[in-house]
């Protein structure tokens, strides 16, 4: 993927996937310290036993939180987003500790805005476990810059 791409780069359509990520019990727990969200269904592994769950789940915003950064790493937003907008977002199914989870990207609309100094660029984006299980999903809006003028 291409470092840092313009509003004009995008079009609708645009797929991408990012790397895998195992979520450990560490990553619930730091989680856990950085937010203030000590509820016993991701901390505390006996009462969570007793949950419909069956055992400790992330927390959901983590799996959200992940899938930004996983979704960062792919580049195509290094130094050209301006500012995350908004979204709208599911919580389908609990990701475990152990789990490995992987994001979709693809771009669905395009709003140009000039007076901003680029355009909106919404996207779908599904987290999907190590079982191709759609765990959270929905859509994300992001500002993004023109290009530059020559």
């Amino acid at each position: 993927m291409t470092k840092g791409l313009y509003f004009e780069d995008f079009d609708e359509n645009l797929a991408m996937e990012t790397e895998r990520r195992v979520i450990t019990e560490d990553d619930i727990n730091n989680f856990a310290v950085l937010s203030g969200d000590h509820n016993p269904m991701h901390t505390d592994a006996e009462y969570a036993a007793t949950t419909p769950f069956g055992q400790r789940v992330a927390h959901g915003l983590l799996g959200l939180s992940v899938a930004s950064g996983q979704s960062f790493q792919l580049g195509f937003l290094e130094g050209t987003v301006l500012a995350f907008t908004g979204l709208e977002w599911k919580f389908r199914k609990p990701i475990f500790i152990g789990d490995t989870i992987r994001t979709q990207v693809k771009v669905v609309k395009l709003r140009e805005m000039k007076r901003a100094g680029g355009g909106f660029v919404t996207f779908e984006v599904q987290v999907l476990n190590q079982d191709d299980e759609v765990t959270q999903k929905g859509e994300w809006v992001v500002l993004v810059a023109s290009k530059p003028d020559a």
